[in-house]
């Protein structure tokens, strides 16, 4: 009683210092870099982003298009997560090279495996070209100028405050990545489903990857003859670890938040939309998860197809408990009636709230069943490629993917708002006299291959469906709810907000762009009389450990290292006992893309390895609370432990700088 009375009023009086809200734009750091050295950070602005010298930027990639990685070697060894990675692993495993169960190690650079259509970008450089657009020049004009800089560059133009600034941003792309090394799913996937976005974790969420490049150190296609590549930067790993209320940095490409939107659409999400999708993923989780327990084939082909449809499902289903429980959707109308009060004689906002309001009140039914379209009829197979059929493992498959298109058929016909469901939809399941009759004679003719008019028909008038709704929106950038009025109206709400309100700090809403978020490693009340302390170990996988499940099957290897306390340099005395650190908590602000970033001490060298944030935390995409939104991060020791004592790769860390 003591502690938590001591721990909640640490966090009122510490509240204003430790809101570690914010995913700021690198080149424009230096207007952070006084709170963040407040709070512990030693280094500069410059040595954060810089066009003109090596800095953290050079060491930071976009992995894969959707994820976050960090270069660790001078010669091209990449860090990112296990999860990030799991498509390449899976690609390369089959029943016999089983490397999601086994996991896989390259003993030399022959071994490393090559990834077709897997890249990573490293930021040239970014810059506000608001004027210039304004002055009349055109956003594709300035990126054809920007790409014919160098060698596999690739540049986009980006909106930040909902088009109030334009930045451009400059990439070199390269092309060659091989997979390196990743640890088995049970240390790397540990705990599933069941522990994903929930603390305490015991997750070793990491793989290791190498960038390849030509001789020239310039991007190239695959070939046998590229060579490692030099980076400008590598992140210097510390071993120290870390403590309660140490500065903690994220470096790395937040994918989507929402952070300024109205109540209105909020309550959508909350109330309707993610309600309504997490239930149809309920039963696509539990139609795939049927099959793989029966089929050791089925587990290793469906593994990445259930991981991706469980992790936003779950998430949704945080995002819904952390908005209601912070009551989020009556503070935002509080917030925004104070600013109609203050816009009430200033002609240029006053109505701008309103028309909000009416906006969302048109767009809602319409964007709603594009969303549910996009989780039944979208998600099928509109084929299945010859390659699929010349397995032996196609036939087996047959039963599953009837149900699934029996299901998502039924749930489309009972979601869906009957005025946007797809005409040739309506006629066929009154020719066939029901949805599941509809769903079988649509399954028959994409199974057996071949011609498929009907599927083609349905999926015709699904794209026009989709393109009717885009046309309603006056959109098609539908990531969110969304509509052309409504980005106009945005526009200028966000520039009467930034007038009115003085005193906050805005950032602008993550869209897969580099950013810097900063804060402290903490713990923190999770419910009322427990306190979630921010590091866990070898102790508490041990105790989860059940080889009855295979989430939480560990290798015999980690329960002897346990056994034995043969830890290495890797051990540490926690509370009187040997272990081994092996995730800790902290207070930066992450989305989906974080996946994978370093995560820095106030030196600027690597204490761990963002993978995820804790259940109550998802609802950070759309209010960041400082009480209760934690980050999740693989205690870099844990990483070089796996490598070394597990994987028996200590040539890997040979390639790294320890301090």
């Amino acid at each position: 009683m003591k502690r938590t009375l001591l721990t909640l009023l640490a966090a009122l009086t510490l509240l204003p210092a430790l809101a570690d809200e914010g995913m700021w734009l690198p080149s424009l750091i230096s207007t952070r870099i006084d709170d963040m050295r407040a709070k512990g950070f030693r280094l500069t602005a410059e040595e954060i982003y810089s066009i003109n010298r090596a800095s953290m930027k050079d060491a930071v990639v976009l992995f894969d298009g959707g994820c976050t990685g960090e270069l660790i070697s001078a010669e091209g060894l990449l860090l990112t997560n296990h999860h990030c990675g799991y498509d390449a692993i899976q690609a390369h495993s089959s029943v016999e090279h089983d490397y999601l169960t086994y996991g896989f190690w390259a003993r030399t650079r022959a071994e490393e495996l090559p990834n077709e259509k897997l890249n990573v970008k490293f930021l040239v450089r970014m810059e506000e070209i608001t004027d210039r657009l304004a002055a009349g020049e055109t956003a594709a004009e300035i990126i054809r100028a920007a790409e014919a800089e160098g060698t596999g560059y690739k540049a986009a133009v980006e909106q930040m405050y909902y088009g109030n600034q334009q930045f451009l941003f400059v990439y070199e792309q390269f092309d060659d990545v091989r997979l390196v090394a990743a640890p088995p799913s049970s240390i790397g996937k540990f705990g599933g489903d069941t522990d994903n976005w929930i603390w305490p974790r015991h997750t070793g969420d990491f793989s290791l990857f190498r960038i390849y490049a030509s001789k020239e150190n310039k991007p190239a296609a695959y070939s046998p003859d590229n060579v490692p590549y030099r980076p400008k930067k590598h992140f210097t790993i510390s071993t120290k670890g870390v403590r309660e209320g140490d500065f903690t940095m994220i470096y790395g490409f937040p994918g989507n938040t929402q952070e300024y939107i109205l109540s209105d659409a909020v309550a959508y999400i909350a109330e309707r939309s993610d309600p309504a999708k997490i239930a149809i993923r309920d039963g696509r989780l539990a139609i795939i998860a049927a099959a793989q327990a029966g089929d050791p084939a089925l587990r290793i082909h469906y593994a990445a197809k259930h991981a991706a449809i469980a992790n936003a499902w779950k998430k949704w289903q945080g995002e819904v408990l952390g908005i209601t429980r912070r009551g989020t959707v009556a503070a935002k109308r509080d917030y925004e009636e104070r600013f109609e009060a203050w816009a009430a004689d200033k002609p240029a906002y006053r109505d701008v709230v309103r028309d909000l309001k009416a906006e969302y009140a048109r767009v809602t039914e319409p964007y709603f069943a594009r969303e549910i379209t996009l989780e039944t009829l979208r998600s099928l197979p509109a084929k299945y490629t010859d390659a699929e059929r010349a397995e032996e493992l196609f036939a087996r498959r047959e039963a599953t993917e009837r149900s699934l298109y029996r299901y998502l058929f039924g749930q489309y016909a009972d979601r869906c708002p009957v005025q946007y469901q797809v005409p040739e939809f309506l006629d066929g399941v009154a020719a066939d006299g029901s949805v599941e009759a509809f769903a079988d004679r649509v399954f028959e003719e994409v199974w057996q291959g071949g011609a498929t008019p009907l599927s083609d028909s349905l999926r015709a008038g699904v794209t026009r469906m989709t393109k009717h709704i885009g046309w309603l929106l006056g959109t098609d950038a539908l990531r969110n709810l969304n509509s052309r009025r409504l980005n106009e109206l945005y526009t200028l709400y966000i520039r009467g907000l930034r007038e009115w309100d003085t005193t906050r700090a805005f950032y602008p809403d993550a869209n897969l762009t580099l950013r810097v978020a900063y804060g402290s490693v903490a713990g923190y009340e999770y419910a009322d009389g427990e306190y979630h302390t921010p590091q866990t170990t070898l102790d508490g996988i041990i105790a989860k450990d059940n080889p009855e499940i295979y989430d939480y099957d560990i290798p015999q290897r980690l329960r002897d290292l346990y056994a034995t306390k043969e830890y290495g340099r890797w051990g540490v005395e926690i509370d009187g006992r040997r272990t081994v650190p092996v995730c800790f908590l902290a207070t930066n602000h992450t989305t989906g893309g974080n996946s994978g970033s370093p995560v820095l001490n106030a030196r600027g060298e690597l204490v761990g390895l963002n993978f995820d944030r804790t259940w109550r935390s998802t609802m950070s995409d759309i209010a960041f609370d400082p009480t209760i939104c934690r980050n999740i991060a693989v205690d870099i020791r844990y990483v070089l432990f796996v490598i070394d004592r597990v994987g028996d790769a200590g040539e890997l860390i040979r390639e790294m700088t320890l301090r």
